[in-house]
């Protein structure tokens, strides 16, 4: 046992040198650099772009440590930008507030956060009828790239209006108006956000030095060597069509010629791969290249009935991986199905089981749902820096 310790505790060594090795070869700047660059970008933005250690500690995220993350959210920028750009210019907002959606969803249309906020901006469910953003069996339009960015448009003039001050309507964003008022009542009436920080929870604290972060990273990438990842479609690429009857996701690919995964990625705000039918034409995106042939055969396709249910095979272990459970006293098959998120028949079957007879003590298989890590959620990686840590990291990985 020792000597499994001493080479697990020798390749973690060697894992550190060899990251430290590796960031000691990225470009690093002094302070003063990363802080004129800001000032730079101060002077031409209303929104406050203050220079101190949490700022840099969010660039240093970027970067450093999830450069490759960095990379993805410049190739999506190329899809989403223009989208934002159109509606601040629309209601008068500040440009610069298109890094927000970084700062809330790395530019995932289908980012989920443990909260369930959903989409580019990350609405919860509540915040959704608010704004009259729809969620029902089929269609969530907090994932809606130009329902929720209207959406949130006219939640930060609102914050703003009431706020007065840029800083404190993004605080206000990710905590709520009531919690930074709070937390000005509770400081004595102070209204400089970073005097007023000690009085806000942690996450919210940490948001404006992100937001600070990434308008300094999308202006500067370049200078990191960092380069972006081409998204799978740019805006000027893509068109919209109105459908006026149910259809499947099916459906729609083969008559446009579009893969499902560009369908899907392009129309997040459907959840089940399907088009439900509505009193008015329900708009869809689709490749320009590809409307015509969907025009061409869209009065050929006949109304959907609903989206196709597909039950996943007993025992099957697909994107799961292999845990052991040992049974405990009071545990029972429903419990552990549940937990595991799976069936009992499932269970079962991996066991190789004829009844239902459990023990304390008993050692099961169970194939436990693989952790979806697609999301990204910058603040997070601050206030849980073990997140960043080499020895969990090189565990995970055993």
């Amino acid at each position: 046992m020792r000597i499994v310790v001493l080479l697990l505790s020798l390749l973690a060594f060697q894992h550190v040198l060899a990251q430290k090795s590796a960031e000691a070869l990225l470009p690093h700047y002094p302070d003063w650099m990363y802080k004129n660059r800001l000032q730079e970008l101060d002077q031409k933005t209303p929104i406050h772009l203050d220079y101190n250690s949490q700022v840099q500690a969010f660039i240093e995220v970027y970067t450093v440590k999830r450069r490759e993350h960095l990379s993805n959210i410049i190739g999506r920028s190329e899809m989403y930008f223009p989208l934002f750009e159109e509606y601040l210019a629309k209601y008068d907002l500040p440009i610069e507030l298109k890094y927000l959606a970084i700062v809330e969803s790395a530019l995932d249309p289908k980012a989920k956060s443990k909260s369930g906020a959903m989409g580019l901006w990350q609405f919860l469910y509540h915040a959704s009828k608010m704004f009259e953003l729809k969620v029902d069996t089929y269609v969530d339009e907090r994932c809606d790239p130009v329902k929720s960015t209207e959406a949130a448009c006219k939640y930060l003039q609102y914050l703003y209006h009431n706020l007065n001050d840029w800083q404190l309507a993004l605080a206000a964003y990710n905590g709520g108006i009531g919690v930074v008022q709070k937390a000005i009542e509770r400081s004595g009436g102070k209204t400089d956000f970073w005097e007023l920080q000690p009085y806000l929870p942690a996450a919210v604290k940490s948001y404006v030095p992100a937001f600070i972060a990434v308008n300094y990273v999308m202006n500067n990438y370049n200078r990191h060597e960092v380069s972006a990842n081409p998204p799978l479609l740019a805006f000027n690429d893509v068109d919209t069509v109105y459908v006026s009857k149910p259809l499947t996701f099916q459906q729609v690919s083969k008559a446009s010629g579009t893969s499902l995964d560009i369908l899907r990625w392009l129309n997040p705000s459907f959840t089940k791969d399907f088009i439900p039918a509505n009193d008015e034409p329900t708009r869809i995106f689709l490749p320009k290249s590809n409307i015509v042939n969907f025009v061409k055969s869209e009065k050929s396709l006949e109304e959907a009935g609903g989206p196709v249910v597909n039950i996943r095979p007993i025992g099957d272990i697909s994107g799961r991986k292999k845990v052991k459970h040992i049974v405990s006293k009071g545990e029972y098959f429903h419990k552990i199905a549940i937990d595991h998120y799976c069936r009992i028949s499932d269970i079962m079957q991996w066991n190789k089981m004829k009844n239902r007879d459990l023990y304390v003590g008993q050692q099961l298989i169970v194939w436990h749902p693989l952790k979806d890590d697609r999301y990204f959620f910058v603040v997070g990686e601050i206030l849980h820096p073990e997140k960043l840590n080499w020895k969990e990291s090189l565990l995970a990985t055993e």
